[in-house]
């Protein structure tokens, strides 16, 4: 009878701390990230009440015979499979699609979490919400070392792009062949090594009845003064044979104009938008120049490997830095620490750093939170078979202390 009272306290226990994490689990359905638990039960020592026997001749074997001396916690075990992704559309709350831990630094201890409910501190660093620096690599000019040391991401606020002179202009379109004296003009602003806009005029003239197809190009600038500076005057001529014109490219004279280390090189078409001459509308256009001016970054984008890549007022981008994400070789080893962040254990196995989308890392998603994958309608079963389970073993003691009164009451 004692053995059956300690097996319903066992029992007892082991129920209550199901329900504990059922609870738990219940009470985190709506945490970003949130891995839910499982118990797993084991039984005790039995007592031996008489040890198998093996057959003789003339009779069987006999089996043991043992009463079981109650139950315990075999372990408590974290489910990793994916949550259900919550679309929040904030730049800085991220997603990991499969495998992977974002890689975060709280005081002096590196932490690795799931949730990617971040944000840009007055420092400009990507925090979690419980204050966590998230680590990756910082870029330096725009390139970024993924074999360097983690360190803390920052938004490098005030930045600015320097700007970049304008050596290659390119044009194209369609010159109309057209009878009577023709002037088409196209402009395209260039820019010189300290950033400063630089206006070009292209005038592209015929003469009246000129049967020959040529043009004469005239380039100029502003002098500053109110006039102009000429910096191209050159001739084209088509040849109808090889459908083009006889030069593929003109100059820019920049000596004397803003601040140009060299001459600027004015490309006329290319294989794939070549320039023409052929009947119909004039389509002549400036169609690209590789010059920027300086830019200060405006706002940022982060893509699926983790580069956050920033957005400059020159209309260019840049990568500012990439998030780091981290793999185990057994993550239920984990050993949850709050704040939903997991640290290292013997173990959970050597962390593996690297790319998000790499070296079985999911890729990142942008705009949207994992939520948690906790079971609503599993945690609810599992709330009814802990509470049964309970007041099962509830009933186990109760007979128990039947069956002992009526011992002591033999005496009476």
């Amino acid at each position: 009878m004692l053995r059956s009272m300690y097996s319903g306290v066992s029992g007892l226990r082991s129920h209550q701390t199901m329900m504990d994490v059922v609870g738990n689990n219940l009470a985190n359905i709506n945490t970003a990230g949130y891995k839910s638990s499982s118990v797993v039960f084991q039984d005790v020592l039995s007592q031996t009440l008489a040890n198998a026997g093996g057959p003789v001749e003339g009779g069987g074997g006999t089996n043991p015979a043992q009463v079981g001396l109650g139950t315990r916690i075999g372990g408590i075990s974290t489910s990793w499979t994916q949550g259900a992704s919550q679309l929040t559309g904030r730049a800085t709350d991220l997603a990991i699609q499969g495998d992977g831990f974002f890689v975060v630094r709280q005081g002096a201890e590196q932490l690795y979490t799931r949730a990617g409910s971040f944000s840009f501190d007055a420092n400009g660093t990507l925090v979690t919400s419980s204050g966590a620096a998230v680590l990756g690599w910082p870029a330096d000019g725009g390139v970024i070392n993924t074999n360097g040391e983690l360190r803390p991401l920052q938004l490098p606020i005030g930045q600015t792009m320097p700007p970049t002179p304008t050596d290659r202009v390119r044009l194209g379109g369609n010159l109309p062949a057209t009878t009577g004296a023709t002037t088409l003009t196209s402009s395209v602003t260039v820019y010189d090594a300290q950033g400063s806009p630089v206006p070009v005029s292209l005038a592209f003239t015929r003469a009246d009845g000129d049967p020959s197809g040529q043009w004469t190009v005239t380039g100029t600038v502003p002098d500053g003064a109110g006039g102009t500076t000429t910096v191209l005057t050159s001739t084209l001529t088509w040849d109808a044979g090889t459908g083009s014109f006889d030069a593929a490219e003109l100059t820019l004279a920049t000596s004397g104009v803003g601040d140009f280390a060299t001459d600027i090189r004015l490309q006329l078409g290319s294989p794939a938008e070549p320039m023409t001459q052929y009947a119909g509308a004039n389509t002549l256009a400036a169609l690209e120049q590789n010059g920027v001016a300086m830019g200060a970054l405006q706002s940022f984008a982060i893509a699926p490997d983790g580069t956050v890549v920033g957005i400059f007022s020159n209309g260019l981008r840049q990568p500012v830095g990439q998030l780091a994400t981290a793999t185990f070789t057994n993550p239920g080893g984990l050993e949850k620490t709050g704040g939903s962040t997991f640290r290292p254990t013997i173990n959970s196995g050597l962390v593996q750093v690297g790319v998000a989308g790499t070296g079985g890392r999911g890729p990142l998603n942008g705009g949207v939170l994992e939520m948690s994958n906790v079971d609503l309608a599993a945690e609810f079963t599992g709330l009814i078979v802990a509470q049964r389970g309970f007041q099962a073993n509830s009933r186990v003691i109760s007979a128990s202390d039947e069956l002992l009164q009526d011992l002591v009451n033999l005496k009476r």
